[in-house]
C-alpha cells in the first residue's frame, strides 16, 4: 500500500477513492482461491489497478516497480502503454 500511496502523491484521487481501490485490489486476492500469492502478481494486480484510475500514477509505480534505471526504459514503457490505448 505503501508503495501505492508514493505513486498517487499529488493525484487528483481522494482519500476515500484510494481506500476503495487498495479494497478492490485487497478483494481481488482474497477471492483468487490462493492461499499463497507471489509478490509479483500483487504488483502486478497494483499496476492494473492504478492504470484503470491515474496514468501518471501507473507509471511512477511501474517505474520502481519494474526498476527503471535510464530514461530509455520510460520511454520504452510509454510506448508500450501508447500501442495499448490505441
Amino acid at each position: 500500500k505503501r508503495g501505492m500511496l508514493r505513486a498517487l502523491e499529488k493525484r487528483p484521487l481522494s482519500s476515500e477513492e484510494i481506500d476503495t481501490l487498495f479494497g478492490k485490489i485487497l478483494n481481488q486476492i482474497r477471492t483468487s482461491g490462493v492461499r499463497e500469492i507471489k509478490s509479483i502478481e500483487v504488483g502486478e494486480i497494483m499496476m492494473d489497478a492504478l492504470r484503470t484510475v491515474d496514468s501518471v500514477a501507473y507509471v511512477r509505480f511501474a517505474s520502481v516497480y519494474k526498476n527503471f534505471r535510464e530514461a530509455k526504459d520510460f520511454e520504452e514503457f510509454v510506448g508500450v502503454i501508447s500501442d495499448n490505448k490505441e
